[in-house]
């Protein structure tokens, strides 16, 4: 969905904020690869947590530059509280 979005932002934000968004994107995914295949799992997840929630920022600040609409700015957060939530309690089992 976000690689998607990010092609239709303005140039000026696409290669900024859409950018960024990507990466702390991918920057997620690896933690919780990391995670997911070594024995310290909660140093992954914490930063895994982090990156989510910037791009969780990163969404705000392109809803409030109009570069996405409302809809898709709620269907993004519910995913990324999704995922927040699996992670939470992912990291929660190992305490």
């Amino acid at each position: 969905m976000t690689f998607y979005l990010v092609n239709h932002f303005k140039r000026e934000y696409k290669y900024t904020l859409g950018e960024r968004i990507k990466s702390e994107i991918l920057n997620t995914l690896i933690n919780i690869y990391w995670a997911n295949t070594h024995k310290e799992k909660n140093e992954a997840l914490t930063k895994a947590r982090n990156h989510l929630e910037l791009v969780r920022l990163y969404y705000r600040i392109v809803k409030d530059l109009k570069q996405i609409n409302l809809e898709k700015f709620v269907e993004a957060n519910e995913k990324i509280e999704n995922v927040s939530k699996q992670l939470f309690a992912w990291q929660k089992s190992f305490e």
